[in-house]
């Protein structure tokens, strides 16, 4: 051979090593992100707790993982084809954080994806897992109680105005299953300390307006508001509306609070986010999602916001201040 020749054939294997060694290279893992809500303030706020979860295990988005979002925008029924969308797409995993019927969409389009959740609803009873401890299956997560805290809610209320008999609740149809699960839980927290409830449903920006004029009407003397991810991307919304007509309302997470409302009681879900994105990282690295046992929210927060009970001509008990784990100014 040639020494020309000799030279060009190694030039060109020389040339085709790099593109047979990319070729080698493992692709870049993609996660699903399925939320049924649009992207807000506060869900921007969540998402950066649940990437820097990811990066805590070594995976930034856009440099060694690639996050692809699906936002229902409020409309539940668009959750099953989103859902089936990632799968098509081939994800690694699908998160779904703060969101049962999500969830229950992203199950119903695999078995075979794994799937982590962050659901208010006991998962079990939801079909998503076989058992709390093993899990089994493609799915696991975090449980954060909705049910357990709406007596808690009713009674911290009650603490508040305990002259108060008339009692607004408002929640959202679009999620059946939580609307009903409020109602219920409500009325018996209601009726044991001796109020009666005023239900109504409201599932877009138009309907929580009527909402808080036919409260008025009512004259109902404080307002529960279910916990709703549409809802807490209305929450300044809230706090207007409640200042307007001068109506004491609870909510279940501090984005309201921080927002301008009055109280909240409930799991921290900027820390659920993160939970999510810690066992996103664990699946990621080869763990197994029936292998997780879905972890279950232990700490709960009280927040009252003082300027909002000032704005509201309300005196908040000491003894209630005492027990709150954040007062906001």
């Amino acid at each position: 051979m040639r020494r020309r020749e000799f030279i060009t054939l190694l030039g060109g294997a020389a040339a085709a090593w790099p593109l047979a060694a990319r070729a080698q290279q493992p692709a870049m893992p993609v996660i699903g992100f399925l939320s049924a809500v649009s992207p807000s303030d506060a869900v921007r706020n969540r998402l950066a707790a649940f990437r820097q979860a990811l990066a805590d295990a070594g995976y930034i988005e856009g440099r060694n993982v690639t996050i692809e979002y699906r936002w229902a925008e409020g409309q539940f029924d668009r959750l099953p084809e989103l859902a089936a969308d990632l799968v098509r797409r081939g994800v690694n995993v699908i998160a779904v954080p703060g969101s049962g019927p999500g969830a229950r969409a992203a199950k119903a389009a695999t078995t075979t994806v794994p799937i982590i959740f962050g659901v208010a609803e006991d998962p079990v009873v939801l079909g998503l897992v076989a058992n709390i401890a093993r899990p089994g299956g493609n799915a696991t997560g975090i449980n954060f109680f909705t049910a357990e805290l709406i007596a808690k809610r009713v009674g911290v209320l009650r603490e508040l105005l305990p002259a108060a008999t008339r009692l607004g609740v408002l929640v959202n149809p679009r999620d059946t299953r939580i609307a009903e699960l409020v109602a219920s839980e409500v009325q018996a927290a209601a009726s044991s300390m001796g109020q009666q409830m005023h239900l109504l449903s409201a599932s877009t920006s138009g309907d929580i307006d009527d909402a808080f004029v036919a409260f008025a009407r009512a004259r109902v003397e404080a307002i529960f508001v279910g916990p709703d991810p549409f809802f807490n991307s209305r929450r300044v919304q809230f706090a207007i509306m409640a200042s307007r007509y001068q109506i004491p309302a609870t909510y279940a997470s501090r984005e309201y609070v921080e927002a301008g409302g009055l109280m909240s009681y409930g799991t921290n879900i900027v820390d659920m986010f993160r939970e999510v994105g810690v066992y996103t990282g664990k699946i990621l690295k080869g763990t197994k999602p029936g292998d997780l046992p879905v972890v279950q929210s232990t700490k709960f927060e009280l927040l009252i916001n003082r300027q909002a009970a000032k704005a509201l001509d309300l005196t908040v008990p000491d003894k209630l201040l005492a027990a709150a784990d954040e007062i906001v100014e």
